[in-house]
């Protein structure tokens, strides 16, 4: 196979894997066929099924590669609460600018039950993230008061809901998308993270 082949083989399996993503986010997996994300892609649909095979493996695709952007983007500290807290602004600002995510994990937890894609894998990331956080409090920087797996679920509690329920977050707080505003729960966003994870004296 010549280089220029194999380049238009990851471009075509790009033009596919981001058309996938724009239709997963804004209909789910049931909500979509191969054909249409074909036809967004301008391939032809057999190539999907060649490159990724059916549809679930295609969603699995596409998550997995949304999760592993979202984790190498921003890693989370353990050196103390004020780092946590900045963990914290950091993910808010991810999520606001790569709402697929969270729309995909929606999708996911509306329409799988049991075990869902690469869960084992995924498990495994979010086991690093709360042994880090039990490094923390191992060195007395992060508070001792909460299990570290829990005090990692309420941390992606408090940064995740704005953009899980923004029709939640709007009835209550107001529109969220002005610059002020969302700096305003930004900031609101990292001090909750950050009493969170102080130790208490």
């Amino acid at each position: 196979m010549s280089s220029g082949m194999a380049w238009d083989t990851e471009g075509t399996k790009r033009k596919i894997v981001d058309a996938a993503t724009e239709r997963f986010a804004a209909t789910g997996p049931a909500g979509t066929t191969i054909e249409r994300i074909a036809k967004e892609a301008g391939v032809n649909k057999e190539r999907i099924y060649t490159y990724f095979g059916g549809k679930e493996a295609l969603f699995a695709h596409v998550l997995r590669e949304q999760m592993a952007t979202a984790t190498a983007s921003v890693p989370i500290p353990s050196t103390g609460a004020e780092d946590v807290g900045d963990y914290a602004g950091r993910l808010f600002d991810y999520l606001a600018e790569h709402p697929h995510l969270i729309r995909l994990l929606q999708w996911e937890a509306l329409t799988m039950s049991g075990t869902v894609p690469d869960e084992q894998r995924r498990s495994e990331m979010y086991a690093d993230r709360t042994a880090q956080l039990a490094r923390g409090q191992a060195t007395g920087a992060v508070t001792g008061s909460l299990d570290p797996d829990i005090l990692n679920v309420l941390i992606l509690g408090v940064t995740g809901y704005w953009s899980m329920l923004p029709q939640v977050t709007r009835m209550i707080a107001g529109p969220g998308d002005s610059k002020q505003e969302l700096a305003r729960r930004r900031a609101a966003v990292v001090e909750a993270a950050r009493r969170l994870a102080i130790p208490l004296p």
